[in-house]
């Protein structure tokens, strides 16, 4: 028999690859799109992509989970869970496409988007078939089948990378030409913000072709007490996840109506967002450090001396995040040329975004005391709380600083939420952090930023030596911080 320690971190490693491989395409497509697309373009891609996550959230119903928990239950028929669960999703889901494809030009319309309403029917059904694929999803994670998982994710994430490549460095000249006009029943004959979001519709066709294979083992015989029972456990972790993804993606929604400059609101967001892709640099690195900590922090919790290694990787954490973030902040330069030269006037928040996602990942460290504990309703009013703060920071400040009042948002409501979950888990599961150490390396960190940031315009290769310099200082400083620490928890 397998040991499971190692079953769980194979599988975790295998559902990781595709998920970063997903991040870095994403990332990868940024200089294509800030190229080609004009700010305004780019920020109703990421108006659209805000709406679909919510929704996502809303619209699978906490199914997934609630399919793990009955699936697991003793006496339980594992194929009759998944196929309520699949019909009782897909019901909703059809429902709801229904819904949009009939009304899809009044909703284009009221968006603003007149003569678009292709792109909302294309919106419900990217959340028709990714929610009801989501359950077989389960499924395949239920059977230990990560590899088939992570191969039909990956291709999933190629085909869309394909076709965006497809679509804006061959077909847009096609079209130019006047050929291949066919398809412009479908997307727009010059590059605009169709393009993303057709190639994402038909990478989730080909997803669904995939798992098509799955769908045919279901049985598909509806079960009503145990589709309530599923829906009685899984809608409060619906509503619990609501929150979570709001705080993420909510600003891109009030800049539509709060923004600074209301006629451009569109351009502002793209610009925005534009700006926090190079910031996922760090995001994907906490999200690496999530798959592989998570695992770690629970198989560690009877080893004696457990609180002690969990407060210890929090400030090794700490220490690598902000080498990060003095890395990315002292070459900025030159790693903002990876976006279109209209886009680069968004640079100045991405210090404030890298920062949030420090703090994200510091929040993960500190938020695992809930996870151990067994307390996790906390976590909705932790979240709930964060959300607050970042409705209130954006509906102030954003008629007056537009995208820097989204920025300086995710910081505080981050910050709320890590303030609130460290004096709870102090309370309830005590780990003895020292956030002294932490809070040193934050600003030795920043402090070797600042100071780099006070010196004269330079050549490259002189920049290069000099900023490298202020790179070794940060590992410097950091090292002394951990030393002093050492020798004062040994005296």
């Amino acid at each position: 028999m397998a040991n499971p320690i190692k079953q769980l971190a194979g599988e975790t490693a295998i559902y990781g690859l595709s998920t970063i491989l997903a991040r870095i395409i994403n990332f990868a497509l940024v200089p294509l799109y800030t190229r080609v697309l004009t700010q305004s373009d780019f920020g109703v891609m990421s108006e659209f992509m805000a709406y679909i996550a919510m929704l996502q959230v809303m619209l699978t119903l906490g199914l997934e989970t609630g399919c793990f928990r009955y699936a697991t239950k003793e006496g339980a028929d594992p194929d009759r869970v998944f196929s309520n669960a699949f019909v009782t999703v897909f019901g909703v889901c059809a429902f709801f496409f229904a819904v949009v494809a009939l009304f899809s030009g009044g909703i284009s319309t009221a968006m603003g988007y007149a003569g678009f309403s292709n792109i909302i029917v294309y919106c419900g059904l990217i959340l028709l078939i990714d929610c009801t694929t989501a359950i077989l999803f389960a499924k395949l994670r239920h059977e230990h089948k990560a590899l088939k998982f992570a191969v039909i994710k990956t291709v999933k994430i190629l085909t869309e990378l394909g076709v965006n490549l497809l679509l804006y460095l061959v077909l847009a000249a096609r079209f130019a030409e006047g050929s291949c006009l066919w398809l412009t029943r479908f997307v727009s004959a010059t590059p605009d913000f169709t393009y993303p979001i057709f190639a994402i519709l038909v990478s989730c066709i080909v997803c669904l072709i995939l798992i098509a294979p799955e769908l045919l083992k279901l049985t598909f015989r509806l079960d009503s007490a145990l589709v309530r029972r599923l829906l009685i456990y899984s809608l409060p972790l619906m509503v619990a996840g609501l929150p979570g993804i709001m705080n993420d993606v909510l600003d891109r929604v009030l800049m539509r109506f709060c923004n600074a400059d209301p006629v451009n609101w569109r351009a502002d967001l793209g610009v925005y967002q534009a700006a926090v892709k190079l910031a996922v640099i760090m995001q994907l690195f906490v999200q690496m450090f999530r798959y592989a900590a998570e695992p770690f922090f629970f198989q560690r919790e009877r080893d004696k001396g457990s609180k002690k290694i969990y407060a210890d990787v929090l400030n090794y954490f700490t220490a690598f995040c902000m080498f990060g973030f003095v890395v990315l902040m002292l070459f900025m330069d030159e790693i903002g040329l990876i976006l279109g030269k209209d886009f680069r006037i968004g640079l100045d928040i991405t210090p404030i975004m890298l920062m949030a996602y420090v703090i994200t990942g510091i929040l993960f460290n500190v938020n695992i005391w809930y996870k151990l504990s067994e307390k996790t309703g906390y976590a909705v009013w932790i979240t709930l709380a964060g959300l607050v703060v970042t409705i209130v920071v954006n509906v102030i400040f954003m008629p007056r600083y537009s995208y820097h009042a989204a920025a300086w948002g995710h910081i505080a409501s981050y910050l709320t939420m890590l303030v609130l979950t460290a004096a709870l888990g102090r309370k309830h599961y005590p780990i003895p952090y020292n956030w002294g150490v932490v809070l040193l390396l934050v600003v030795a960190g920043l402090g070797v930023w600042g100071l780099a940031s006070l010196l004269p315009e330079m050549g490259l290769g002189l920049k290069i030596l000099v900023h490298s310099a202020f790179v070794l200082l940060y590992v410097g400083v950091a090292f002394v911080i951990f030393v002093l620490q050492k020798r004062r928890s040994v005296a």
